[in-house]
């Protein structure tokens, strides 16, 4: 499922909170959700309550779930400057300052991170959902929100398929 004419602010050196998620967690759920017209940051807070609680599409754990952090890390200052990222079961949550255009560092992210799933889980296909989730940091308020957001993430989860979500952040 696609969205369309959401508005993505992309300014250069300035941090952006960003999420995204495996196309198999677009259950009845988010498409009902995605159909409803609000706000896209009430929309967004609730697809993230759900897929936090959801495991369909919830391929994010062991093997894969090291891969993907690897692949986060590795890409630190080609296509952004890291500062935190959790990757809960469905879904990814990034706090980056990009270094490229934002859709040409998401392009990259999922790209090459679907093909290194897709080969580990000996699959082809579509790996994550299209459209993402972006969010500008105004302010060092906002960005210590969003840091403690992705940091305490993984703790407000109920049900897991094995591992716990990984987090990582440069201020711990």
């Amino acid at each position: 499922m696609e969205h369309k004419h959401l508005h993505h602010v992309d300014l250069p050196s300035h941090y952006q909170f960003i999420t995204f998620r495996t196309h198999d967690s677009v259950d009845s759920f988010v498409k009902k959700l995605l159909s409803i017209p609000m706000l896209k940051s009430k929309q967004q807070q609730e697809l993230d309550n759900h897929l936090d609680q959801s495991l369909s599409g919830a391929y994010l754990h062991n093997n894969i779930l090291n891969l993907l952090h690897d692949f986060l890390i590795s890409k630190d200052y080609e296509y952004y400057e890291l500062i935190a990222f959790c990757i809960m079961p469905n879904h990814v949550h990034l706090l980056i300052k990009p270094l490229l255009k934002l859709p040409l560092v998401i392009k990259n992210i999922k790209g090459a991170s679907s093909f290194l799933i897709n080969k580990e889980m000996n699959q082809k296909g579509k790996f994550w959902v299209n459209e993402y989730f972006d969010k500008l940091i105004r302010d060092e308020k906002n960005f210590n929100i969003v840091y403690n957001y992705i940091k305490n993430n993984p703790r407000n989860i109920t049900q897991l398929k094995s591992e716990l979500p990984r987090f990582y952040g440069i201020y711990e």
